[in-house]
This record gives structure tokens, sequence and C-alpha cells, in this order.
């Protein structure tokens, strides 16, 4: 017997689109707006706190490597779960999100690209917004020294840009697309969101990461591929996490 499976309806997909993100970064922002909440009424200025990036999970070594290892795992499944919900509905993934690895040069040349034009204004931003008290400061890593730090960071830096590219821009703008949204609702979603799982850095957090989404969403909806922003994000956050945790003792409090 054979069952002719309907297209989701309109209702379906708002559904499938809010649980998808409560599930990911939806939650984050959840999350985020809390913590900024808690940095705000805890009587100090917030550029006077600290948000780290990559906590330790334990002090002993391999535990933590554990711990860390399962959070890079179980953080990509709502990844996989939006592939598997596009796929459902018999939407060619690697086609319509442009996940292929057909492309080398233009993915790795307009990442690069896109990391520097994104990457060298947030840092200033970021300098900025903690000097006017909008920011606080950001400790891209937690982690304590060990052999498997740098490749932990790498892989988490990875872990992000395939979570964030994937569902905000790729997975996000495909279904809002396919509800009608008009395209500049799409573009401010999009970038909105983005920006609000990192309001737990503060308000130039917010703002900068908010402008990012609206280069990137642009790009996606220009070229059709998010490989490279998988790329820029990726290198944007080795650069931040690596960079920061291989520094000399002596730089870390200038930084």
């Amino acid at each position: 017997m054979t069952l002719d499976r309907a297209q989701p309806t309109r209702r379906v997909l708002t559904v499938e689109i809010v649980i998808v993100l409560l599930l990911s970064l939806g939650q984050s922002a959840v999350y985020a707006v809390v913590s900024l909440v808690a940095k705000l009424t805890a009587g100090k200025p917030l550029s006077q706190q600290a948000a780290v990036l990559n906590a330790s999970q334990s002090a002993r070594p391999y535990l933590d490597l554990t711990y860390q290892l399962l959070g890079i795992f179980f953080d990509l499944v709502p990844v996989a779960l939006a592939l598997y919900l596009l796929m459902r509905d018999q939407i060619p993934v690697r086609r319509t999100l442009g996940l292929t690895a057909d492309r080398p040069g233009f993915d790795l040349g307009w990442g690069t690209l896109l990391a520097a034009c994104i990457g060298i204004p947030g840092l200033l931003l970021v300098y900025v917004a903690q000097l006017a008290g909008l920011n606080a400061r950001i400790v891209p890593s937690g982690l304590q020294s060990a052999w498997w730090t740098v490749p932990v960071l790498i892989m988490a830096a990875v872990q992000n840009a395939v979570l964030e590219e994937v569902i905000v821009v790729g997975y996000l703008i495909v279904r809002l697309w396919s509800l009608e949204v008009p395209l500049g609702w799409i573009v401010v979603a999009s970038a909105v969101l983005r920006g609000s799982y990192h309001l737990y850095q503060g308000y130039g957090a917010f703002v900068g990461n908010a402008v990012m989404g609206v280069v990137f969403a642009l790009f996606f909806l220009r070229f059709k591929r998010v490989m490279p922003l998988i790329v820029a994000h990726s290198i944007l956050d080795i650069a931040a996490f690596v960079g920061y945790a291989l520094l000399p003792h002596s730089w870390l409090s200038w930084v």
C-alpha cells in the first residue's frame, strides 16, 4: 500500500520552525537574554564582567575533554534535524543550501574575504563597546592548558559555524521563503536571531552580530551557498579561540 504524503501546511511549517529554533539557537537566545539581565543586575558595570565562550567543564583534564567533545557532538544534532526536515519535504538540501565541496575556490575565497570584512570592524566595535560600558569583557577560551586544547577549540569553532550558518541562514531562510515572508523580513529575522543569542556578551555584540547576519543573509540570497559562510565563520572563531589561548599571559590583561 502506498500513501500520498501531503505537503506541509503553513501552520505545520511555522510550528516546525519554532521547534527547531527552541532546540537550538532560539534556546541560546533565551538564555543569552537571561544572562544579560543577570549581568546588568549584578551590582557592577557590564564592562567589568566577563563572558566566557568556551568554559572548562571539569578540573580533571580528560573528563573536561569528554564533556567538550560531547557538547560539540550534541550541538550539531539540531543541524541534522533541520536538514532531515528539509529532505523529508523533498528539498534537495545540497543544491538548495549550497552544502557541497565542488567549488572550493569560490568558498575559500569568499569565506576569507567575508572573514576579513567582518572580523576587523568587529574587533573595533567590541573594543569601543567595552570602553563605552556596553559590552562585557569577552574571554574566547576558558579551557585549561592541555594537549587537546587547540584541537578542541578548532572543532568548537567549526561546530559553531556549521550550527549557525546552516540553521540561521540556510534552513531559516528556505523555510521563511516557502512561507512567502517578504524578503526584507527574512533578512531581519535571520539577523536579529543571530544578534540575540550573543546578547550575553552585551549590546555591542548584539549589534555587531546582527550586522553580520544581514551581510550573511544577503550573501546567501544572492549566491545560494552556505559553504563560504561556514568558512568565514570558522576563520573568525578559530582566530578568536586559538589566538586567545596561545597569547602570552602578559598580553591577556591588555586584551
